[in-house]
């Protein structure tokens, strides 16, 4: 059974997420900041609840949460420690709600934290502030019952094997509430599933593919091949990425995603695999929907 997964956002439902900047919180004393702060936290728990409430409702499977549902959470001016907000045990109390919401109805929760996050960097300082960002996001990921987060390889750094073999420590090195939850995703302009297979291996990852960076990123391995390798590095349900491209010009299939996915993109491998789909289309529930009551017709006449 494929389950489908929600990005983060709504295009038409009356569900919000909210945010902040460092700039705007600096012109607040620090009781004024930490106020805003669990404020704005509030108003996301009480969303995240309405967002899986919605994808209960409407057959959807799984639902990617922002990074920043704790605006600025590990900000090195602006950041905090939950027991810093007023009342912060109730606000950890909403999340742990939609943890059990999901338990229950059966939807997955993950993260796919910003680009900053960079695991393999040759920098300590920027491996550090990504290990407090995942830190941060395992502690979310606890509440709300989250199994994933995320991550692609990150740069090659003019040198492919010695970032992968950076890559293989700083895995080994994280804390068990990260590692468990750590997955590893190809892109579409640095590493490959065949670059990133061996890394999986090695260290027990499990490989998100995204098949539509791979159409972007070749690498001599075909769909049913680096689809069978991914479902291999999995123990729990296997979670893969769908979009389709805004643009097929003579350039290939890259570029921005579409508003929607053209079912053709979805690949008759899949079809019959247990498996999370996460949709990256700019149109959210509307294109799931969509894909939902299309996709089954459009399978049956092109895969038999």
């Amino acid at each position: 059974m494929i389950r489908f997964g929600l990005c983060c956002i709504f295009r038409e439902a009356p569900i919000r997420f909210r945010r902040t900047t460092a700039k705007h919180l600096s012109t607040n004393p620090r009781p004024e900041q930490l106020r805003l702060l669990a404020e704005i936290i509030r108003h996301n728990a009480e969303a995240l609840y309405q967002a899986l409430a919605f994808c209960h409702a409407n057959g959807i499977g799984d639902f990617r949460i922002n990074s920043q549902i704790l605006p600025l959470k590990t900000h090195p001016h602006a950041g905090y420690v939950m027991e810093d907000l007023p009342d912060a045990k109730s606000l950890v109390d909403l999340f742990r709600r939609c943890g059990r919401f999901s338990r229950k109805h059966d939807i997955r929760t993950t993260f796919h934290p910003d680009q900053f996050i960079v695991l393999n960097s040759p920098s300590p300082d920027v491996v550090q502030r990504s290990l407090a960002e995942l830190i941060y996001q395992a502690e979310v990921a606890e509440w709300v019952n989250a199994d994933v987060i995320n991550l692609h390889g990150g740069g090659a750094y003019r040198d492919k094997p010695v970032a992968l073999k950076r890559l293989v420590q700083a895995i080994e090195q994280l804390p068990a509430e990260v590692r468990g939850r750590i997955t590893l995703e190809n892109d579409d302009r640095v590493f490959t599933p065949a670059d990133l297979l061996p890394v999986c291996r090695q260290t027990e990852v499990p490989l998100v593919y995204d098949l539509h960076h791979h159409r972007c990123l070749r690498d001599g391995l075909s769909v049913v091949d680096a689809t069978r390798a991914a479902l291999a590095t999995w123990r729990r349900e296997p979670l893969f990425h769908l979009s389709s491209p805004q643009h097929r010009g003579p350039t290939g299939p890259c570029g921005p995603h579409h508003e929607f996915i053209d079912p053709a993109d979805f690949p008759c491998e899949w079809r019959d695999l247990d498996i999370t789909v996460e949709i990256e289309a700019k149109a959210k529930e509307v294109a799931i929907l969509r894909l939902m009551r299309t996709l089954p017709g459009e399978l049956q006449q092109r895969c038999g």
